[in-house]
């Protein structure tokens, strides 16, 4: 049975045109990417945020102990990674998808909806924005890497084949390497997405004032204010 998300919601602060989904990391919560709506709601008051809570799962890398996760973990390294729950990430992007097709169904054109995650959220991020049948505004990545790498191609969905991707990354982050996340906009360069991958010199495994702006700078233009 598919999981049913709850989500922190940040509203518009005019008339509603446009959504974005942002993905939390693994151990946080929808709310503790809140900062980024409210600071960025001020810029984009037609844009509502949703940022939907990963259920809590045992993670493997925390010595099995349960913390919300859009799937399990068996470590970080190049190795561990290859070691994929395959079964959480195709559950976490039905759930999400789940969320998605609500905001269609409540409205709100498929284009108008940008999905960006941070870390695990990213790549939860990446695989449903490349995957779905909708097509989207935009599709942000930050702090994390492309799983299903081997699948992916077969995965794939035409409807975002042309849709801009952001891609960022720290090069000091200690969490995810920052060689994942350059490889897998690599990975999807070859493969003829549109990526730009900014690199954020000795960024660690957060976000910075530089990638805010960058973010903003992205949604302006893929999600800017529709006249009356």
């Amino acid at each position: 049975m598919a999981t049913t998300l709850t989500s922190v919601v940040v509203g518009a602060k005019a008339k509603h045109t446009a959504t974005v989904f942002w993905l939390h990391g693994l151990g946080d919560s929808g709310a503790g990417w809140s900062f980024l709506a409210e600071e960025l709601s001020g810029l984009f008051p037609h844009i509502k945020w949703i940022l939907p809570n990963a259920p809590s799962i045992p993670i493997t890398l925390n010595q099995g102990m349960r913390m919300p996760g859009w799937f399990d973990l068996t470590g970080l390294d190049r190795s561990s990674l290859s070691n994929e729950d395959e079964k959480g990430i195709l559950s976490s992007l039905t759930a999400v998808n789940g969320l998605i097709r609500q905001e269609v169904d409540n409205g709100i054109p498929s284009d108008r909806i940008v999905v960006g995650g941070f870390s695990q959220g990213c790549v939860i991020s990446l695989l449903t924005g490349l995957t779905s049948e909708y097509k989207f505004g935009g599709v942000i990545g930050c702090s994390g890497w492309l799983a299903l790498s081997e699948k992916f191609p077969s995965m794939a969905s035409e409807a975002n084949k042309k849709t801009p991707v952001l891609m960022c990354h720290g090069d000091s982050d200690p969490v995810v390497q920052y060689s994942y996340g350059k490889e897998s906009a690599s990975v999807l360069e070859n493969l003829g997405y549109n990526i730009k991958f900014n690199t954020y010199r000795g960024l660690v495994h957060s976000a910075s004032p530089q990638e805010l702006q960058d973010i903003a700078s992205f949604l302006k233009e893929r999600l800017p204010p529709v006249s009356a």
